[in-house]
């Protein structure tokens, strides 16, 4: 029997109070409105299992069966367990997932240009940043590119893969999230130090409710990608200060990476490659680096754990 689960309507009426809270801030800058229609895809259909290998590989699937049969997998679908027992971040590394947490994927066609995609890793991780700070984690921050710190802990990590389905080709994003809740027990062998929502909080959080949050915050941070690309496409240029894109723009104001001393790797834990300083994060999300050697680089992929002297 899973734990209560969002239901899409939940998740919309989440949603919903999500355009009228940035009605009140930045109404100028977007359209509310027409973020949320764009948004409101995500969590349209959601599964909720007592337990699940691991939520990519059902997703891939789902994504095959349904092909096979003539449907296409509804975009936004989203994928829960209560349990995941070969649940991996990058690098098959094993992400430790018993009840409590909030473990899943979502299901996303590709419809959004090659510019707009590459920001849905920061989309992702934005979204539970502003989850965590809604229930009151003020000190939650993002490292590039989407992983959620608390006072240096490890509350939450995303995995976004690209999948092409082989029946019709039709491609799709799948958006793989974990995210510590209210379980409190970690495998002494992790290589990050992880914490949860209800250590930082001292309370049970309702697992339910923190769900449809997370899930609306991505719904509305999706909503955002299309808004911003549409307008680059009338050629109104983004909604962020001095033309940056709106999405990075509040990636930035939830980060604390800019001004880091870190260890950089395509996969860090095992092969660090350098250390160097974060001067910034250019307009496409690619972190601008500053070597030992005072030679500048960007990089677009890889990973990045900071120093204890930074």
């Amino acid at each position: 029997m899973t734990e209560n689960r969002p239901t899409p309507e939940t998740v919309y009426q989440r949603l919903q109070l999500a355009k009228m809270l940035e009605s009140g801030s930045r109404a100028s800058a977007i359209d509310v409105d027409a973020v949320r229609r764009y948004g409101a895809f995500v969590g349209a259909a959601i599964e909720s299992h007592s337990s699940l290998p691991r939520a990519m590989d059902y997703a891939r699937s789902l994504i095959q069966e349904t092909a096979h049969v003539g449907g296409s997998v509804a975009s936004g679908t989203v994928i829960l367990a209560d349990t995941m027992n070969r649940s991996k971040g990058r690098f098959t590394r094993h992400w430790h997932a018993p009840v409590g947490g909030v473990w899943g994927c979502m299901i996303h066609a590709n419809t959004l240009l090659p510019e707009s995609r590459r920001f849905i890793p920061m989309a992702t991780g934005l979204a539970c940043c502003e989850a965590v700070r809604e229930v009151g984690v003020g000190d939650a921050v993002l490292r590039w590119v989407n992983d959620v710190l608390v006072f240096g802990g490890k509350l939450a990590g995303f995995l976004v893969e690209g999948y092409t389905e082989p029946v019709h080709g039709e491609e799709f994003t799948l958006v793989g999230f974990g995210i510590n809740v209210n379980n409190c027990s970690f495998p002494a062998d992790l290589s990050c130090a992880p914490v949860s929502l209800k250590q930082l909080l001292e309370k049970n959080i309702d697992l339910s409710d923190f769900t449809a949050l997370f899930l609306s915050r991505l719904a509305w941070n999706f909503g955002l990608l299309y808004h911003e690309e549409a307008k680059e496409l009338q050629g109104e240029g983004f909604s962020g200060n001095r033309g940056k894109h709106l999405l990075l723009e509040r990636w930035l104001a939830c980060s604390d990476t800019v001004g880091k001393r870190v260890v950089y790797g395509f996969d860090v834990m095992t092969s660090p490659q350098y250390q160097a300083d974060v001067l910034g994060v250019d307009d496409d999300g690619g972190l601008v680096l500053r070597l030992e050697d005072g030679h500048q680089k960007t990089e677009y992929s890889g990973e990045i754990r900071y120093l204890e002297s930074s």
